[in-house]
Formats: structure tokens, sequence, C-alpha cells
């Protein structure tokens, strides 16, 4: 069978540009998949941090004349991990201050509809009979909303390749006005309920969930949730009706970049076979942060967005409460600016018990997710989540709410599942503070008991969350749209 061609589509990539987990996703999966046999290469947008980090490159392609948009070119280089990138670079679009999505004010950029308009436009150049480049994809894989109208522009293309779309995150749906759709040269027909309309506007996502031919989102939970009214979005209906065409693949994480035994962020590094240097990550966590020096209470680790969606407002409510346990609470995030100044506060509230890092650090994170003893996530909804993995993978049990792929990457601690040695952290039902907090004592309760404290962190770190399976998975994907 000849080598599987993939165009993947995505507003970020790591290491390059990243706001959050799709970038993880698009830098880690494409690699897993050429280490299978898929020849898959990356579009990205062509923003300054990108531009920076290219190292040697070559124009590939130019776009001077699509209507309505302005001229680009395609450059092609490879990255450090061995994955072929055509960077869209547009300066008059992508070249800016701030962001990828928004300004350094936080606004998002008006001109968002005409920026990733082009790179769904050029990923569907790429993928048809007009494409410019000698290398042709089978298959168009795009991702969330800013690549949603490729497959949009592929329907409506001549010879063109079959596409799928994955959803990382229904929330975000790139929604904006009905004039937009005549700005982005797609014809009016397609503007209506069976096409790329949703409650009077036009939407990116939507475009990608009925045009494209397949659809995969980030765990099997998740893919039912978003079938439902409370996580679907207004977007319940059409997913409902592709049911047939939806599948949840729960994402991977890097085990090079998350791995305790070489992770060049710790105090010590450490194994499920050694563990004594977890203890020295917490000391050094404790120092990091100001807790206390004490290595029997039970330190909680946090790093999150500080959002409702996060539930970041349970914990902070119940915080309190918790020193009496008595627990430390260490968070690292930013978000909302009432739940930071509320964690600035317990900081001062609470000094040597609570502590909270406002902002993000690659290395404080690292450090978190191995000197904590535990790690919560009490996320209202999660489409798949990353954290609560690298923590299993740390020793490190999550305490979760019981949503999304958090259910399908944490079996609850009980007397049952430490028995048959599946148990891998604590997940609670229900997105209360009351019911975090009977979590958080569930997990205190066997923290301090020695033999089902060691088999926990056994089963959590014997746990392989490596990328190998998904990329088996999207190319299984892949080849029942292709008809293989």
């Amino acid at each position: 069978m000849p080598e599987l061609k993939v165009l993947f589509a995505t507003s970020e990539v790591a290491p390059l540009i990243k706001t959050g987990g799709l970038a993880d996703v698009s830098g880690a999966l494409p690699a897993a998949l050429r280490a299978i046999g898929v020849d898959v290469r990356v579009l990205v947008p062509g923003y300054p941090q990108v531009l920076a980090q290219l190292g040697p490159n070559e124009v590939v392609a130019t776009f001077g004349d699509l209507p309505g948009f302005p001229p680009s070119r395609l450059l092609f280089s490879i990255m450090a991990n061995g994955v072929p990138l055509l960077t869209l670079d547009c300066p008059s679009l992508y070249q800016r201050d701030g962001g990828p999505y928004q300004d350094a004010s936080g606004q998002d950029w008006a001109d968002n509809p005409l920026r990733f308009g082009l790179l769904s436009k050029v990923a569907a150049i790429l993928g048809n009979s007009a494409a410019p480049l000698s290398w042709h994809p089978d298959l168009v894989h795009c991702n969330d909303w800013q690549t949603g109208l490729a497959p949009a522009y592929l329907h409506f293309a001549q010879g063109a390749a079959p596409s799928i779309i994955a959803i990382h995150n229904l929330a975000f749906q790139g929604n904006f006005p009905a004039a937009t759709v005549a700005q982005l040269g797609l014809p009016p027909s397609c503007f209506s309920i069976d096409g790329i309309e949703l409650y009077g506007n036009m939407s990116f996502l939507k475009a990608g969930l009925f045009y494209a031919n397949y659809i995969t989102t980030v765990s099997p939970n998740y893919a039912k949730e978003i079938q439902l009214p409370e996580l679907g979005f207004g977007l319940q209906g059409l997913l409902t009706t592709r049911s047939g065409e939806l599948t949840g693949i729960l994402n991977g994480i890097d085990t090079g970049e998350w791995n305790p035994a070489t992770d060049k962020y710790l105090s010590e590094t450490y194994g499920a076979a050694r563990m004594i240097g977890k203890a020295a990550n917490k000391k050094a966590l404790q120092n990091r942060m100001g807790l206390d020096i004490d290595p029997d209470v039970p330190l909680l680790g946090v790093v999150s967005r500080f959002t409702h969606q996060k539930g970041l407002d349970m914990l902070l409510e119940i915080a309190p409460r918790l020193t009496g346990l008595p627990v430390q609470l260490a968070m690292l995030g930013s978000g909302e600016a009432s739940m930071q100044q509320a964690a600035r506060d317990l900081s001062l509230r609470y000094p040597g018990k609570i502590s909270a890092h406002i902002g993000f650090s690659e290395e404080l994170s690292h450090l978190i997710e191995a000197g904590a003893d535990l790690f919560v996530m009490p996320s209202r909804f999660e489409p798949c989540g990353l954290n609560q993995l690298y923590s299993q993978c740390y020793g490190t049990p999550p305490i979760v709410h019981a949503t999304g792929g958090l259910v399908d990457s944490v079996v609850d601690c009980n007397e049952a599942t430490l028995k048959d040695g599946t148990a891998s952290g604590f997940v609670f039902s229900g997105a209360t503070a009351a019911n975090l907090l009977a979590a958080i004592k569930r997990a205190v309760d066997v923290y301090h008991d020695p033999r089902k404290w060691k088999a926990l962190r056994k089963n959590c770190m014997d746990k392989n969350f490596s990328w190998q399976h998904s990329a088996e998975a999207y190319r299984a994907v892949y080849l029942k749209v292709l008809g293989q």
C-alpha cells in the first residue's frame, strides 16, 4: 500500500506557538503519525513567533491573486521533531504583536475571519487538483474552528481530497456576521441551516462539521457529551445526525517532554522503581512556592486557566477548609481577574499553606506535577485534558470531575479498583464545591494509608499515555475515510 499523505492544518503548533492543548496535539500527533508511516505535513500561520524559529526554509508557493485575500506565500521547513512544516507567510494578517487570536489587550483581532479564512483557503488549495506543490495530500486533517472553512472550500473545489475535522473544544466556534460569507468567497447557497449558518451567523466550526467527510474529537466520552444540549453549544443536532461519522480518540502526551525519569526541569529525576526523587521535588516545590517545608502534609497541585470551565472557583471557595485537613495548595495559572485576585488573597491569608503563582512557567508546571502529592482538576467540562495524564505519569494521582476525557483516563480509587490494579485517581460526579471537598478528603485518607498510597501511585505510573495508540486510531480513521 502506498504511503498515506496527510495535510494537518492548525492555528498553533508546539513548540513554535502555543496557547493551549491544540498546540501540544499539533506538535506531537504528526510526529507520532510519521513514526507509523504516515507522511504528514503541518500547515500553520506565519506569526512572528513561528517565523523567528523556522531555521532554513524555502518559498514553495505564492498566492497573489486569491479574491478577497492579501498576497501570501508558503514557506517549507523541517521542525526539530522531523515533521515537515508549511508556514503561511502573510505579513498583513499575521505579523503583529499579541497572540494568535487576540491583541496585547486581550481583544479578538477584528479581522480574524480573514486571517483564518486564508488559512482554511490555502489548506483547501493544497488539498485539490489546483495545488501548486508536487506533494498532494490524500486527506486534509483540520483542527478546530480556525481551519473549519477548509472542508467547505474543498466541497466546492474540483478534484478535492476528503477532509476530517477534529474538535478540540466545541465551545469555541468562530461565529461571525453573515456578511462574512461573501467576503471569504463562499457561495451564498452555503449560508443555510444545511451549511454554515448558525443562529443567523456564519460559523467556521459548523462549516467543518457539516462539510467534512468525518469528525473526530479528543476523547470517547466527549464525543457522547457534545451530542447532548448541555455541552452541544447549539450544534448537538448536527452532531447527532452525524454520529455515524464521529469518533472520540483520547489524546496522548509527549513522553519525551513529560517523563519524570528524564525531565530537565526537576530537582531530581525519578521513576516507578525508585520514587525517592519525588520527595526531593516536593521539597523543592515547597521552597519555590514559599510553603512550609513539611514532607508529611499532602501537597495539592494545580496548573490551570483560572476560569469557570476549569472549576477553579470551586477550589478557591473551599481552600480555607482545606488548610484544616491539613493540606497545602500550590497553584499556577492565569485567567479571570476575580479568580486571580482570590488566589492572591488566599496566599496572603494562609502563608505557608496556600501559594499562587499568577502567570505561566513551563519549569514550574513540571515541578508542580512532580512535587505535588495530588493534582486537582475540577473542570466543569474538559474535552480531553492533558494535566491528568501528566500527573499519572509523575505518580501524582489526579482528583477530577467526571466529565469528558477525565472520565476516559482516570479510574476512581476504591477498594475494588485498588484490588484489580486499575485505580489511578479520584473521580467525583456533580460539579459542586461540596463534592470536590469530599473527593479531596477521600484522597487525603488514602494518602495517609501507606499500603494503598504506594499501590495507587504505582498504578498511575504503569499507565501508557504515549501518542502511538492515538496515532494508530487516527490512521484507522484516515483509511476509513479513504475507503481503504
